[in-house]
């Protein structure tokens, strides 16, 4: 469960992942140093802010499949960030109002801020916060198990956080382990930005830049590379592709272009 933050715990000098993608959002949730290098970032590669939208519309297309279509009613949000608009459990329980949700992070200031997160949109549902680092896939589970039925279904999430892993075969394990935890029937949905150029060059000399300031580094890493991130699981249609062709909207059809991140929602047998 989240605690109160003290503002003085959290580092107002070093950008900070979360509080920039929220800058990218149009989100109020960040400082002067975050927004000074989203913007740097967003100067280098515009289209930086594409895959921000993407992925939030990313999120709502696929949780809201799970809970109507796949019936999933219990969701386990890894590394979620700041509250933005439209939040897994407020998707979720829109669709189905007794799901549950566990986020997880483990950032000071997301923390201070998962109050919002725990404002259910149901009488019926459970919302609530794991303080947990995503290196640490047994505590995570085991904390969850406090709040989700480890016998039915259960949703994984991994959205756009495993850049921060240096080594893929240090993601693979992170994500096996989690999803062994999980019975049959449980899905893993996961995204990551990609060194791909959909949407322009300049994406990796962005990120090296970023990387420059003291922030955590993020790796870029290829579709090929997320895609093992899925082994052992049935993976739903259409595949792994760009966030913006994943099922994407009757509306938006026709209007849709892919950006430089990719993901995929998959089954466990």
């Amino acid at each position: 469960m989240a605690e109160e933050i003290a503002p003085d715990l959290i580092d107002v000098t070093v950008p900070q992942s979360a509080r920039i993608w929220n800058h990218w959002m149009g989100g109020k949730d960040n400082y002067k140093v975050d927004r000074e290098a989203g913007d740097a970032y967003a100067a280098m590669f515009p289209g930086i802010r594409d895959l921000a939208k993407a992925s939030r519309q990313f999120l709502i297309r696929t949780v809201r499949h799970l809970a109507r279509e796949e019936g999933i009613r219990q969701f386990l949000d890894i590394g979620t960030g700041l509250p933005t608009m439209q939040n897994t459990h407020e998707v979720a329980q829109s669709v189905a109002p007794d799901a549950k949700i566990v986020y997880v992070d483990n950032d000071l200031m997301v923390l201070a801020h998962a109050r919002a997160l725990l404002v259910n949109t149901t009488d019926e549902g459970v919302t609530t916060y794991i303080n947990a680092d995503l290196h640490e896939p047994e505590r995570i589970v085991a904390d969850a198990r406090n709040v989700l039925n480890f016998t039915e279904p259960i949703a994984v999430m991994f959205m756009g956080v495993l850049g921060h892993v240096t080594e893929l075969d240090d993601v693979k394990s992170i994500v096996a382990r989690v999803m062994q935890a999980v019975p049959s029937g449980s899905t893993l949905t996961l995204w990551d930005s990609t060194a791909t150029s959909h949407t322009g060059e300049g994406f990796t000399d962005a990120q090296e830049g970023y990387d420059d300031t003291g922030a955590v580094p993020y790796v870029l890493r290829s579709p090929a590379e997320v895609s093992q991130c899925f082994e052992g699981l049935e993976m739903l249609e259409p595949g792994l592709v760009p966030l913006s062709l994943w099922r994407p909207d009757q509306v938006d059809i026709g209007d849709v272009k892919p950006v430089d991140g990719y993901g995929a929602v998959a089954r466990k047998p």
